[in-house]
């Protein structure tokens, strides 16, 4: 049920009793879509959104495009599953356009970033060129805005 992911991943871990009075539904039905849901891989898990730029804890984020060749019969499958067994990787999608894969990487500092495509990402069979971008700033992530909206910093003009 559509409502009940919207919730769930908006919120995170909501009790089947509260979904069930939100949406005018049984608890029973309620806690049989969740764990369907678990079971099918719809559910991955619960977390949290942290904003890592506001902790004491660094965290660099690079996007690397990948250009690759397709493996007859499998295309790009088999690399992305080798790919995405790193612990570095953040998150791999299959891409329209320029490059076929967009790797999320995350690291503690640009080097450990550089050191992954040199020696892990680039070397890997099947994987012809690299081009990485290192997030400088997030503005908004996962649906949420995390950079405050500035205030009215206007000088006041007089005549």
């Amino acid at each position: 049920m559509r409502q009940i992911l919207e919730i769930i991943a908006r919120e995170g871990p909501v009790p089947a009793e509260e979904l069930a009075t939100r949406l005018g539904m049984s608890v029973a039905d309620a806690q049989r879509y969740i764990e369907e849901a678990q079971e099918q891989g719809i559910l991955l898990r619960y977390s949290a959104l942290v904003n890592w730029e506001k902790s004491d804890i660094e965290r660099v984020y690079a996007f690397i495009a990948v250009q690759a060749s397709p493996e007859h019969g499998t295309g790009f499958d088999q690399l992305a599953s080798y790919i995405s067994r790193f612990d570095e990787v953040h998150s791999l999608y299959l891409m329209s356009g320029t490059s076929d894969l967009m790797v999320v990487v995350q690291g503690e500092d640009f080097r450990e970033v550089a050191r992954f495509v040199a020696e892990k990402l680039a070397p890997s069979p099947g994987v012809v060129n690299t081009a990485t971008s290192f997030v400088l700033k997030t503005y908004k992530t996962e649906g949420e805005i995390v950079v405050e909206e500035p205030g009215n910093h206007r000088l006041a003009v007089t005549p």
